[in-house]
């Protein structure tokens, strides 16, 4: 496989309050993502040619992977929608039941924008602890290997590179992307969607050709 620098049940569904859509402007892209090895050699430049002849953009998700999930998607209409999900086990449920739910979210998500061309998620090197670090390892092997049975191009992209990018510093706290991220018109109070926005928006700006 080429690699590209890496750089309530509980659920929330897609269709629920929780989501707000906004229209923004479309920027445009430029870095690579992870590709499935059966992908044509230069399927960045081949992706995005065919949306554009299909009169469109590209429909991006991007997920800022822990047990709150914060979630971003812009569609090929330009509209953004975000909200967060809950992955936090229920009781009398085994710890591996969080994995089962979030996959069967992103297949729930999948069907609601009929496709999904690219996935960015948060990459985090460092954790406040074991457990969040299990999560999060737990998360990122189900979104890749997601992404990977369906064909959809992904990457990792770092947490500094996010927030320097929503509020001009890399170590930028929670309140300060919540407050970029507003500014931007997306009334947001959580930070795990707040910083999902961040991560669309910049693969908005960054990313597309």
């Amino acid at each position: 496989m080429t690699k590209i620098p890496s750089t309530s049940h509980g659920l929330t569904h897609p269709t629920t309050q929780n989501i707000n859509l906004l229209h923004v402007r479309a920027g445009a892209p430029k870095e690579k993502l992870r590709y499935p090895e059966s992908d044509v050699s230069d399927p960045v430049s081949t992706i995005v040619g065919a949306a554009t002849q299909a009169g469109g953009v590209l429909t991006i998700l991007a997920i800022d992977l822990g047990t709150t999930t914060g979630w971003a998607m812009r569609a090929r209409d330009h509209q953004i929608a975000h909200g967060f999900v809950s992955l936090k086990p229920q009781r009398f449920e085994g710890g591996g039941m969080r994995f089962l739910r979030f996959k069967r979210w992103l297949s729930e998500i999948h069907t609601m924008a009929n496709d999904i061309h690219a996935v960015y998620f948060e990459e985090v090197r460092r954790h406040a602890g074991v457990d969040a670090a299990h999560v999060y390892g737990g998360l990122m092997a189900t979104l890749t290997t997601w992404c990977e049975h369906r064909n959809v191009p992904y990457q990792g992209v770092p947490v500094g590179t996010i927030k320097k990018h929503a509020t001009g510093k890399g170590n930028a706290g929670k309140d300060d992307v919540i407050a970029a991220m507003r500014a931007k018109g997306h009334p947001v109070t959580d930070d795990n969607e707040a910083d999902a926005l961040a991560l669309l928006h910049w693969a908005i700006d960054t990313q597309e050709a």
